[in-house]
């Protein structure tokens, strides 16, 4: 009888001895070098990766720039879409030329931000405040719309819906391009918004935390302030947002803009707003993306090795568009010599950032 249960107890002890094969995600993120990890970090246009004056290709100096340096995301403008076809061609080939695919990003809102319908001809639309009496059926309706154009063009990830509630009629910089001067009823078309954008192929970009609707100043030029309490953004502000991450949101944009009752800081900069507010609060478990840290709100104020530490320092992964690319890594490297940062602070951005592109198919 002994003998019979040496085979099954052999079994069992060769099962318990075998670990869990590691995720697609752990297996990758355990072989990456501390530079590649840190260039994920960073999102930037085609002619700060490459140096070349306007891109409107993907040849040589993409592939040579993507091996020495592979950053996380690629932001794509007006002035790189030519055609169809030109754009098709241009963002598979980068993809091709990539150990990690990085996010191929556009900022297309539709309405009054609109890189890819006004360049390439794709669908047109009006401002997204337009809409709001036609309900969610509608905005769910234009951002598939919206996606479908993008991903057939090679797009993944979209800088929209704007989340922002248009509180502040002297506000100019985002105005129309808010689903609703009503947080209840952005709420409902932002959340519709968002599923019709990742249902049809494209991650959306909630934008831009923690509410630019109720400022007067445009960050593009200036900094920018909304002076509400953190009590008052939750019951405003914050609304529309929370509806977009129930919905699935994995992106989240912060801005530049500085709230005094809450944080001395720019909301990009803030730990109480990122980490505190939009993590702990709200909930939020997707990729934290900055604004365009070329604005001036950050650029007139801040080097761009500071502002890019900062960022991370307070909870964002993702430096969108950094002043200067090569100064922005170094300053991470710096900071993680130092001691200023930790390689595992490194980790938990890069394994939210790949864990959305596995989401989407991108490591295959």
């Amino acid at each position: 009888m002994k003998r019979f249960l040496i085979l099954p107890l052999l079994f069992f002890l060769c099962g318990c001895s075998q670990k869990p094969a590691p995720s697609t995600v752990d297996a990758l993120l355990s072989s990456m070098t501390l530079e590649e990890k840190c260039y994920q970090l960073l999102v930037v246009t085609p002619e700060a990766l490459t140096g070349i004056g306007t891109a409107t290709q993907a040849g040589d100096a993409t592939k040579t720039s993507l091996i020495q340096y592979p950053v996380g995301g690629v932001i794509y403008f007006a002035k790189n879409l030519k055609s169809p076809e030109q754009t098709r061609q241009m963002l598979k080939n980068t993809r091709e030329y990539s150990k990690i695919t990085p996010f191929l990003s556009v900022d297309e809102e539709g309405g009054l931000v609109a890189r890819v319908a006004d360049t390439l001809g794709t669908t047109q639309f009006s401002p997204m405040y337009t809409y709001r009496e036609q309900g969610e059926t509608v905005a769910y309706e234009n951002a598939a719309s919206i996606a479908c154009d993008l991903k057939d063009l090679g797009f993944q990830l979209n800088y929209a819906p704007v989340a922002d509630v248009w509180t502040n009629p002297q506000n100019t910089v985002i105005s129309t391009r808010a689903y609703s001067d009503s947080p209840e009823e952005a709420a409902q078309l932002v959340s519709a918004a968002v599923k019709g954008f990742q249902e049809n192929g494209i991650i959306a970009t909630l934008k831009h935390f923690p509410g630019h609707g109720d400022t007067q100043e445009d960050t593009h030029s200036q900094s920018a302030y909304n002076h509400k309490t953190l009590e008052e953004l939750k019951n405003c502000e914050w609304i529309p947002f929370r509806a977009g991450i129930d919905a699935g949101a994995d992106f989240v944009m912060c801005a530049h803009i500085t709230v005094p009752e809450v944080d001395a800081v720019p909301a990009v900069f803030s730990k109480k707003l990122i980490t505190d507010g939009l993590r702990g609060e709200l909930g939020f478990q997707g990729v934290v993306i900055t604004d365009a840290m070329e604005m001036k709100a950050i650029s007139d104020h801040y080097e761009s090795d500071v502002a890019a530490v900062m960022a991370i320092e307070a909870g964002c992964d993702m430096i969108l568009c950094p002043e200067d690319m090569h100064r922005a890594f170094e300053g991470i490297i710096n900071a993680l010599m130092d001691g200023t940062l930790t390689e595992e602070r490194i980790n938990q951005s890069v394994r939210r950032i790949l864990t959305v592109k596995e989401k989407y198919g991108l490591l295959s």
